[in-house]
């Protein structure tokens, strides 16, 4: 049988209990009716190159140590801001204090006007002008392009198609190469139930809310799951922050431009071309071997959107005598953000970039 607690010791508990019930009342007001959401994408940058939507972003970095400049490419499909969430919470900013030169090629939201970008026309147009402008930037002759997700994907064809490119390292984040791999999302198109014009809304393009919804297909217990952990967290302010900052980006999705789609699903998913060797860009068979500089092909073992069975060929599909793994306990969004990214993930990146790079 436990003591007895002392009057002033139960004071204290029952002090503790109210502030905490207090805390999780003004929490949960707050969130219910949307107050104070945090603000994303804060570390400071600046616009170095701008064509109709898409943007190229230099953040700005006083102590830049290694060089080449690194150039991210983002998904098509989702917003940037997941790598700079809010302060504490930002791949950018642990990039940036590693001693990086940080550029960021943001596609922005596509409408009408972009529903006939070909993959095309963010691989033979879109990257190789952003690589160019990184580099006048940063007065360097070479970048290392570095692919989150599908913009790993743009970011592979368009290092085998331009083999000239200044790319003196090629990462890639959560990118598939083998669609077979990922049936959970591509099922219904990849045995044609599902015709891609199907999906298509009068703009011509994906819906946003299409997208999104795939996404939640793949967790369907996700979000009661989530108000469990939300209830039981709700007396923390910085868990509060990180929950509305995640939420607002899973519920932020892009509409995914038309005919880039169309070619997605023919080439990449139903006839998985990327493993076969099969893909045709402007009338040429696309061949990743031809892409020779190192090569870090970075997969989360408990990503539930690009499993480690659709990014895992990436090693054997490259031309690269140097082309290795990093294989990192973590989610899809979690090599990227989240709690233990700056103490799990994001350090072995940032350590590979650094020694693949020059003094600055």
């Amino acid at each position: 049988m436990s003591p007895s607690l002392a009057p002033a010791d139960v004071g204290r508990r029952v002090g503790r209990d109210v502030q905490r019930a207090l805390r999780r009342g003004r929490n949960g007001l707050r969130y219910a009716a949307g107050t104070r959401p945090t603000e994303v994408g804060q570390t400071p940058k600046d616009l170095i190159w701008r064509r109709h939507r898409t943007e190229l972003w230099r953040y700005r970095n006083d102590d830049v140590r290694h060089g080449p400049p690194v150039v991210i490419v983002h998904s098509l499909v989702s917003r940037s801001y997941v790598l700079d969430l809010y302060p504490g919470n930002s791949a950018i900013a642990f990039l940036l204090g590693s001693g990086l030169d940080v550029f960021l090629l943001d596609w922005g939201i596509a409408d009408e006007a972009d529903s006939g970008n070909t993959l095309e026309t963010y691989v033979d147009e879109g990257i190789p002008d952003a690589v160019a402008a990184a580099c006048e930037a940063a007065g360097s002759d070479e970048v290392t392009l570095f692919g989150y997700c599908f913009g790993g994907v743009l970011s592979l064809l368009s290092a085998a198609r331009h083999p000239e490119l200044p790319i003196r390292n090629l990462v890639l984040m959560a990118t598939p190469v083998d669609f077979t791999g990922m049936d959970a999302i591509t099922a219904l198109v990849a045995r044609g139930r599902l015709n891609p014009d199907e999906i298509l809304e009068p703009t011509g393009n994906v819906p946003a809310k299409a997208v999104a919804s795939v996404f939640k297909l793949l967790k369907p217990t996700a979000e009661i799951s989530q108000y469990a952990t939300l209830w039981e967290k709700l007396p923390s302010d910085a868990f509060m922050q990180g929950y509305q900052a995640m939420g607002q980006w899973a519920s932020d999705h892009v509409p995914f431009p038309g005919a880039a789609f169309r070619q997605t699903i023919e080439q990449l998913v139903r006839r998985n071309g990327l493993m076969h060797g099969t893909v045709e860009l402007g009338g040429e068979r696309v061949d990743l071997g031809a892409i020779t500089c190192p090569v870090l092909n970075i997969m989360a073992e408990r990503d539930h959107i690009v499993p480690l069975a659709a990014a895992e060929p990436v090693v054997e599909l490259v031309g690269s005598e140097q082309a290795d793994e990093l294989r990192l306990n973590a989610g899809h969004v979690g090599l990227v953000a989240g709690s233990s990214a700056a103490k799990v993930t994001l350090p072995g990146i940032a350590g590979w970039i650094a020694d693949h790079s020059v003094p600055a």
